[in-house]
């Protein structure tokens, strides 16, 4: 106990995961436990019982725990609970010695983290299902278990299949190359990446130009604000990309914490690996339908559900009599596996063939071996193919489909292909409003704006994300929809709240969103996303009055803070075409943060390939800032109006929401944190800033 019944821990994480309050009821908790206990001292190992039967964190949890009625720690089963303490043990302490309060309270945060994931995956369990549905909700399955199922210990052999990945790919990096290769048996990996530079190298890797390198802090020593800085900067870009990162804070990061490095990780390199499985990448693809019926429903499907039909669609030229449905237990056997390599690859195949051998894990190293020589990288080994972890299955059978796909060069001429490409404006907005969508937490994750969108639902999540309460949820119709007229209600719901919210909707109605018309889809998406952002810029004004933020309010106070800066560019509207030099944007971020715009590397902006490089510069220094954004560097260069406000909004929104008195504290870097981590995610509602900053 500290000065005037102040409860004092030193670990950073702690001192923001608990309240004053807090600290001094669970001290207290944690007194009466110790007492009780033989001889006055408490064992890590006698924890699970002692909290249960004492009701610890009953009713003081949060959510997950208030909404069921046993106390918390009971509700945890012998192996999450060896989970828990495994998570939480640090080798330089001595648990037998006894459980030292701060130890206690990593405990009991733990606790908290996995009731709340298992509440969270009880809720997305109930309702719905079916087969229409079915594409969505893997979809978001497959990006976001790996960080928020909480109940799960480190997969050894994940992360020996990411460090294996990452040392082959980035051995050649001047900046890593003398920290590769890591060695799977150790956590070396995990502290490499508290620097940030790692993980930022790696989001480049998956979708290359992401970050601005000259972005990343690389010098040899960092210090904490640097270091800082580079975890916002991959968060931000990690979204920018199609991560979810919900559950992870730079703190996280900062501290090494496997279970969510690893998760985030997962998804960078499935990201990487999935990137050609869509039809705009791969037009071969489209062998795999039939008619414009089955096109819009591979149009709509995640990337790991056409990989699967992709597979199943080569098993089938190989007389292979079942259908593959997962890359789990229908690949145990390595059936499938043997049959697929034979199709592709029939020159790379050897005695013994997979078939003729009866042992499982023989049949899968001989399958390995065959896949060894069409050249494919090793993810797996062969009793994960035995044991059916999907990621690696995942994985394996991605990068077989980078190497040898088996499609035809010559595309068939059909006449449902016409509509296939969007120009280059439509298929970049299509991106941003998808990945501002997948940013906001709701339980729905899209693959495609024009498609998923079309019954309704995912729009009627994303208001009552943004304008809670607004939805009559009563008469709202839960996916799966097969009867149209059911959709068009769905709809009509939300052309009704965007009247309400005093959207311009002239000529549209519900049945053009289940239509699918691209344009008025993209037009009220943006009505949408600029309602959200003018809101949260409204909610933070207090001296505003509740008086509504304008388009210009947001220009008046972007020109003012430059010319206060003592920089003399301004524009006049944001479809000012100055604005594609970019030396506006760079003198806007110099403004409200000093020290985040090496002006070194800033270019005069005339020439298009400078204006290209200030550009790219611009979008990583706003993440890097702590601005989720989520335009590209075309967009500034052809001023694209909806972007430029958004650009301008997002960094008065991270300007005002940081703290009036800003430093850095020198021994835990913590305000720099609060104020990183706070704005992470700007263009989001505000419950999910709250969200992602509780950690």
């Amino acid at each position: 106990m500290g000065l005037d019944g102040l409860v004092v821990v030193s670990d950073p994480y702690l001192q923001r995961r608990f309240s004053q309050a807090d600290l001094r009821a669970l001290q207290a908790q944690y007194a009466a436990l110790r007492d009780a206990a033989p001889s006055g001292r408490l064992r890590l190992r006698d924890l699970p019982a002692a909290l249960s039967s004492a009701g610890v964190g009953a009713g003081k949890g949060g959510d997950a725990e208030k909404e069921n009625s046993a106390p918390a720690a009971a509700q945890l089963t012998e192996e999450e609970w060896a989970s828990v303490l495994k998570a939480v043990a640090r080798a330089d302490e001595r648990p037998h010695q006894g459980v030292g309060f701060e130890l206690f309270l990593r405990v009991y945060a733990e606790m908290q983290l996995r009731l709340k994931g298992a509440a969270v995956g009880k809720k997305a369990g109930g309702g719905g299902g079916g087969i229409a549905r079915s594409s969505s909700s893997s979809a978001a399955a497959f990006l976001t278990a790996a960080t928020t199922t909480l109940l799960h210990t480190i997969s050894e052999s994940e992360k020996a299949s990411y460090v294996g990945h990452i040392n082959a790919y980035l051995a050649e990096d001047p900046f890593l190359n003398t920290a590769l290769p890591i060695d799977p048996a150790t956590d070396h990996l995990f502290h490499l990446t508290k620097d940030g530079v790692l993980l930022c190298k790696l989001i480049n890797l998956a979708v290359p130009g992401t970050i601005d390198e000259r972005a990343i802090n690389t010098k040899k020593l960092l210090n904490l604000w640097e270091k800082n800085e580079n975890h916002t900067l991959c968060l931000n870009s990690a979204k920018a990309i199609g991560c979810t990162v919900v559950n992870i804070g730079t703190q996280d990061l900062a501290e090494g914490r496997p279970h969510l490095i690893l998760g985030l990780i997962s998804q960078i390199i499935k990201i990487q690996l999935l990137a050609d499985v869509n039809l705009k990448s791969t037009p071969q693809l489209v062998e795999l339908v039939e008619d414009s019926k089955e096109m819009e429903e591979l149009m709509s499907l995640s990337p790991e559900k056409i990989l699967l039909r992709w597979m199943n669609f080569q098993l089938k030229k190989g007389g292979f009599q079942r259908t593959v449905t997962n890359f789990s237990s229908d690949i145990k056997d390595s059936e499938a596996y043997a049959c697929l390599l034979n199709v592709l690859a029939p020159e790379c195949s050897a005695k013994p063939s997979p078939m003729s051998v009866k042992d499982l894990l023989h049949r899968a190293r001989l399958v390995l071996e065959h896949a060894d020589r069409m050249g494919c990288k090793r993810y797996l080994t062969p009793k994960d193919i035995v044991d059916g972890l999907p990621n690696l299955n995942l994985a394996f059978v991605a990068h077989i489909f980078q190497k040898r796909n088996g499609l035809s060069k010559q595309m068939k001429q059909v006449s449902f292909v016409d509509g296939l490409s969007d120009d280059a404006q439509v298929s970049r907005e299509e991106r941003s409003f998808r990945l501002w969508i997948n940013s906001l937490g709701i339980s729905t994750y899209i693959n495609n704006v024009f498609e998923d969108l079309r019954n309704g639902w995912v729009l009627l999540e994303v208001i009552d994300k943004i304008a809670p309460g607004s939805v009559n949820w009563k008469m709202a119709n839960r996916p799966p929809i097969k009867l149209p007229f059911r959709k068009v209600e769905n709809c009509n719901q939300v052309l009704k709240i965007g009247k309400e919210l005093k959207f311009s909707l002239v000529n549209i109605a519900g049945n053009d969103i289940v239509q699918g018309n691209k344009k008025l889809i993209l037009a009220f998406l943006w009505q949408l996303m600029r309602y959200n952002i003018l809101q949260l810029l409204k909610n933070l004004r207090f001296h505003s009055n509740g008086k509504e933020i304008t388009d210009n309010d947001i220009l008046i106070w972007a020109n003012k803070k430059v010319k206060d800066s003592g920089k003399h560019s301004r524009m006049e509207s944001f479809k000012d075409r100055s604005l594609s030099s970019g030396i506006f944007f760079l003198n806007l971020l110099g403004a409200v943060e000093p020290r985040v715009v090496n002006w070194s590397l800033v270019t005069k902006g005339e020439k298009d390939e400078e204006k290209q490089m200030n550009a790219s510069y611009i979008i990583s220094v706003a993440r890097k800032l702590g601005c989720s954004i989520f335009l590209l560097p075309e967009d500034i260069l052809e001023v694209n109006q909806k972007m430029m406000l958004t650009l301008t909004a997002s960094i008065m929104y991270w300007h005002l929401k940081k703290p009036t008195s800003f430093s850095l504290d020198t021994e835990n870097g913590s305000s720099c944190e609060t104020s990183s981590i706070s704005t992470s995610d700007d263009s989001a509602s505000e419950s999910s800033f709250d969200d992602s900053g509780a950690r």
